[in-house]
């Protein structure tokens, strides 16, 4: 039995690149969550009108790993202080946000975020917006592991490696 997990941590080139190299992770898409349009394209929410976060969905497996160890991972690989933006992205579909599935998601969200406030972890509070499961877009393939086919890709040198690197050197057990 799996589980699933949505989450919104800036450009999802990162957060699918970090999630990919996973313990117990089956799959993680790129795609959009939260706007009012029907089918929304990478072109339409790159505008920061239809209401669309970049998100990952991921499907997991709980017996190998926990949403607690998700959120963890989460908060530690994307800056949770900054409202519609994640470094040089900048625009309301870069909001750092969690998609809870259900009560126990949400719950657990809330916790961890009130943990890292009360820790002073960071200089300003934690603005990761919680919102109620919606509908998942799949972004197109061309975003589909991004990073593992572009790692010479500018983009991928300066802002997914140095993540990614700082996942691997945090968290080596989950790999």
């Amino acid at each position: 039995m799996t589980d699933k997990a949505i989450f919104g941590g800036g450009c999802f080139w990162c957060t699918e690149a970090v999630f990919k190299s996973m313990k117990g992770i089956i799959e993680a898409k790129p795609g959009y969550c939260g706007g009012h349009v029907t089918a929304p394209t990478y072109e339409a929410i790159c505008g920061g009108q239809t209401g669309h976060i970049e998100v990952i969905e991921i499907e997991y497996d709980p017996a190998q790993v926990s949403f607690e160890t998700l959120l963890e991972v989460f908060f530690a690989t994307h800056d949770p202080t900054t409202p519609g933006r994640q470094g040089n992205d900048v625009g309301p579909q870069y909001q750092s946000a969690i998609f809870y599935q259900n009560a126990q998601q949400h719950e657990q969200a809330e916790q961890y975020i009130s943990m890292l406030d009360a820790s002073g972890k960071f200089s300003r509070s934690v603005c990761t917006q919680l919102l109620p499961a919606q509908t998942f877009w799949v972004a197109e393939n061309y975003h589909h592991d991004y990073f593992v086919r572009n790692p010479n890709q500018g983009y991928c040198q300066m802002i997914v490696a140095p993540k990614v690197s700082k996942f691997k050197k945090q968290f080596s057990n989950l790999i």
